[in-house]
């Protein structure tokens, strides 16, 4: 009897226990799972980001079909955008032609982190949660809080730039660069580049997932102790934070693939014939 009372009191416990976490504060490392589509798990990251994809590509189509000769409000700051970040790319490219030509990857990148920093600032993402194997966990989070997104995000970033850079110079000149046998020195500086290419990869993603995440965690903390006026100086501030590493990620973009798409090799070799 006793011990069927005493594992009788286990569940209400436990059950306690979960009622005194769900009414606390949720923070994970890690997205969790909402459901599943067949054998895929789909997290509310994922889902907040597929969203995202949707609004942004409905609202290119939309722009694409009411594009006027002489613009309206929406379609000035559009333009306006497309000019300064053209301009900006001019700076580190030096060429119109060539900061049009890698637009379209820029701006995207921009853009799509830039919506995903911020809609992870808006109400209800976080808050709203569904009920899973795993428990109560948000419908919603930031992608850029995500490693897996940032992740997948600076892989795209590295291999574009490098694709581009293969483009410009050609296959063997790119490889020249990783793979440079003509002397030991030569060969090293090679190996390190190649090392860089992954540091790269680990840079892009670590830094706009760890300025995101840990203002996702300081809103919540902030907005659990002191629930209305006090979060919102922080909000303000992520809301810039989320801008400037949209900023800083598509800018890092420029500048390696200004530096991919130049062949220093043939640079190294022309300058003692030129000496001569």
């Amino acid at each position: 009897m006793t011990t069927d009372a005493t594992e009788s009191a286990i569940p209400t416990e436990t059950h306690a226990v979960e009622e005194s976490h769900g009414s606390g504060i949720h923070i994970s490392l890690k997205a969790e799972e909402v459901f599943r589509v067949g054998p895929w798990p789909v997290t509310n990251s994922t889902l907040l980001a597929f969203i995202i994809l949707v609004f942004l590509g409905g609202a290119a189509a939309a722009a694409r079909n009411k594009i006027k000769l002489v613009p309206g409000k929406l379609q000035s700051i559009a333009e306006l955008f497309i000019e300064n970040l053209l301009e900006l790319m001019d700076t580190v490219l030096g060429d119109r032609h060539k900061s049009e030509k890698y637009f379209p990857l820029v701006a995207t990148i921009f853009l799509f982190v830039l919506f995903s920093n911020w809609f992870g600032l808006l109400p209800g993402v976080g808050a709203i949660k569904i009920g899973t194997a795993e428990g109560m966990v948000p419908l919603f989070r930031a992608p850029s809080a995500d490693l897996n997104f940032t992740l997948g995000l600076a892989l795209i970033s590295v291999i574009g730039l490098n694709i581009f850079g293969v483009l410009a110079i050609g296959l063997g000149p790119r490889l020249k660069n990783f793979f440079n046998f003509s002397s030991p020195i030569a060969f090293f500086i090679g190996i390190i580049e190649l090392v860089s290419e992954a540091a790269k990869v680990v840079s892009f993603s670590f830094r706009l997932f760890g300025n995101i995440f840990a203002g996702e965690v300081l809103l919540t903390i902030v907005g659990f102790l002191a629930p209305y006026i006090v979060p919102l100086p922080f909000l303000f501030l992520e809301v810039f934070v989320g801008f400037v590493q949209a900023l800083i990620f598509s800018m890092l973009s420029i500048v390696f693939i200004a530096i991919a798409t130049v062949d220093h090799h043939a640079h190294d070799e022309h300058e003692p014939a030129a000496a001569h």
